[in-house]
């Protein structure tokens, strides 16, 4: 029990994608390029929300609170990886990757429950119009951004518990940008009964609950939309909700591709390359897809750049 307790406190070799040497440069260029493109189009979603007050609505609310999980998603994979690039190896300790873990799984946790209340304020706007202001009042908004973040840093505690008694006697490197779950479940020599039974049915009722609540919404959405007599009425209803749609469908289909499988059937190799949909493309998508067709949001976004552009001019004459 001694030798297993301190061989799980080694530190992890991370190993990346040192094992394409051929690709290094590229694949930095890439990585770095889709990680600071996420980051400008999430801070100017933000900046754009912040500046323009007739975007200061509960649909608008929660969008900012998604492009804050967006950067924050990313800045727990992406630094990390790209030292990856510097070396033929990143070496972590076993606290560092506890802690990459544990808000990998608060971040993801914060997704689906952001969109599912997303969901929900779509429901409110279509479904009950003369109501939405009332029912979806700024304290009501409120609750629901805190109690999703307060429920996303609790729920992973006890996965996180679970994983800090994980030993590993053989090996201590992971096939993979960062401390993954299933990669860190997989070279664990421990009985890992009980932590993949944790893992494989909380996070399924997690993000079945999101999911449940997301259907539900949409049920009575597009009944509320089949009510509307005009063509032209039910598409523009409907327009207000492709955008989150767009991004449910991605957002779920990466994560389920990748994890819901049973430990057994893992490959480090396939679930490295696969990952890249869900922290990479899905953060970076997102700003671009509530940015198109959508006539309100880029005409603040204009007017935004264009505040930019003026407040830059100024102070470059006065140099």
């Amino acid at each position: 029990m001694k030798e297993d307790n301190q061989s799980s406190k080694k530190d992890f070799l991370i190993v990346g994608f040192s094992d394409f040497p051929h690709l290094q440069v590229p694949l930095f260029a890439t990585f770095f390029l889709i990680y600071l493109l996420t980051l400008m189009g999430n801070f100017l979603i933000i900046a754009t929300v912040y500046s323009n007050s007739h975007l200061h609505t509960p649909m608008y609310f929660f969008l900012t609170n998604l492009s804050f999980t967006d950067i924050c998603y990313t800045s727990v994979i992406f630094p990390q990886m790209l030292a990856h690039f510097f070396q033929e190896g990143t070496h972590v300790s076993f606290t560092e990757c506890l802690v990459q873990v544990y808000f990998f799984m608060v971040m993801v946790v914060v997704e689906y429950l952001l969109l599912s209340v997303m969901a929900y304020d779509r429901y409110v706007a279509i479904c009950k119009p003369l109501h939405y202001m009332t029912i979806m009042n700024t304290s009501v908004c409120i609750q629901l951004a805190l109690g999703t973040w307060i429920s996303s840093f609790l729920i992973p505690l006890a996965h996180t518990v679970s994983f800090s008694h994980l030993s590993f006697c053989t090996t201590h490197t992971i096939n993979h940008m960062f401390c993954d779950i299933t990669a860190l479940l997989k070279i664990s020599c421990s009985n890992k009964h009980s932590i993949e039974t944790l893992t494989y049915i909380v996070g399924p009722i997690v993000a079945l609950t999101s999911f449940s609540l997301i259907i539900i919404s949409y049920i009575n959405i597009t009944s509320s939309i089949l009510k509307i007599k005009s063509k032209e009425g039910r598409q523009k209803t409907f327009s207000t909700c492709v955008s989150h749609l767009t991004v449910v469908v991605l957002f779920y289909a990466s994560l389920f591709g990748t994890y819901v499988r049973p430990t057994s059937t893992y490959s480090m190799r396939d679930n490295k390359i696969a990952s890249l949909s869900y922290i990479a493309v899905t953060p970076l998508c997102n700003p671009i897809i509530y940015s198109l067709k959508n006539t309100t949001f880029n005409n603040a976004l204009r007017k935004t750049m264009n505040v930019g552009q003026s407040k830059c001019r100024t102070t470059r004459s006065l140099f």
